[in-house]
């Protein structure tokens, strides 16, 4: 891998001469401009105003534009003696844990790899030094015109440095969050976690650029003049109504995409039956008698005997049914059913008088 810095780590008197290696590389499949009439290139070409010519990459340097215009230029020898102790050293200045850094502010990764055999020994002191401690070294560089700061951490036998963004380069999440307040059911946490470790885990290395080999194969096709692949429809996402059965879905979508059990297992545990209103009883569940009618039940029973006309209830019976409903009842029909059955005596006695 070809060096893009030469320079030294800087571990208080100790220092590591080093060569700074890209860590990333970057698979993109990048494309030309051209004219979209004759398939010509278009081409950018650097020309310098002042005498109306195109100038070769060797005559090119570098300048500061000031506020009125002018151009102030600045050399490779103004660079390289500036004075500030990072510009040719990656400053070590603290040992922190890892968790300490907000995962925001990476940027580019590199590799530090050590510069001659006199490197080797410190280099190795470092990379245990860090094993040893579980911690990661915050220092500060320079690199292309500005000053960095920068993560060392182990990677394998390798040293490895992400660059980092200065903290006040990290924008605060004003007005990111949603502003309405939203309420967040156990139920609906159970079934996204059923639904995270449906999903579980995945070997990263099992990830590629689909994107990236989808292009390839419409260069190819059009390379060997045949029409190129089409893309298969997109699903169309229906609107989320309820999201506790889009939670669900998802997880029996999840198990079967993984040739799981059906959705009796997990999601049969996590699913969530809608609870009956407040102040309306549930009708699926009959309420428990104990075995014994209540009053207003036996209330109701005899009301419709002694409306149907039954055979009129004798002393015994008065007393039977007495007993078995309560005494509210009884003491009320109860005398009806005497002044009615003593009425109906007096009128056979004076019909046999009559009659004799």
């Amino acid at each position: 891998m070809r060096s893009i810095w030469n320079g030294a780590i800087s571990f208080g008197l100790v220092s590591i001469p080093i060569k700074l290696v890209n860590a990333t590389e970057s698979h993109a499949v990048s494309f030309r401009q051209i004219h979209a009439e004759d398939g010509g290139r278009i081409r950018y070409r650097k020309v310098c105003e002042l005498e109306d010519r195109e100038v070769t990459q060797s005559e090119i340097g570098k300048a500061y534009e000031d506020a009125d215009g002018s151009m102030i230029p600045i050399t490779e020898e103004d660079l390289a003696h500036l004075p500030i102790p990072t510009a040719k050293t990656i400053e070590i200045v603290a040992f922190v844990p890892a968790d300490r850094i907000d995962p925001l502010q990476m940027d580019a990764a590199y590799y530090l790899a050590a510069s001659g055999a006199p490197a080797a020994k410190p280099y190795t002191l470092l990379r245990e030094a860090l094993k040893r401690s579980n911690r990661v070294a915050i220092a500060k560089f320079a690199l292309r015109g500005r000053e960095r700061l920068g993560m060392l951490r182990v990677v394998g036998d390798a040293i490895a440095m992400h660059g980092l963004l200065w903290p006040d380069e990290v924008r605060a999440p004003e007005g990111v969050a949603p502003d309405t307040n939203v309420t967040v059911r156990d139920q609906e946490l159970d079934l996204a976690d059923a639904l995270m470790d449906t999903l579980g885990e995945i070997d990263l290395d099992d990830l590629h650029d689909e994107y990236r080999e989808a292009l390839e194969e419409v260069v190819a096709a059009k390379a060997a003049g045949e029409a190129p692949p089409e893309s298969p429809e997109p699903a169309v996402p229906g609107k989320v109504l309820d999201l506790m059965a889009a939670l669900e879905n998802s997880v029996r979508a999840a198990r079967e995409s993984r040739g799981e059990g059906g959705p009796a297992e997990r999601a049969e545990e996590a699913e969530v039956r809608a609870l009956p209103r407040r102040g309306t009883p549930s009708r699926a569940t009959p309420k428990e008698t104990g075995g014994k009618k209540s009053t207003s039940t036996a209330k109701k029973t005899a009301a419709k005997k002694t409306a149907s006309g039954e055979k009129k209830p004798t002393a015994s019976a008065r007393k039977t049914t007495a007993k078995s409903t309560a005494k509210k009842t009884a003491s009320g029909s109860g005398e009806k059913t005497a002044s009615g059955a003593k009425k109906t005596a007096a009128k056979k006695t004076a019909s046999r008088r009559r009659s004799a």
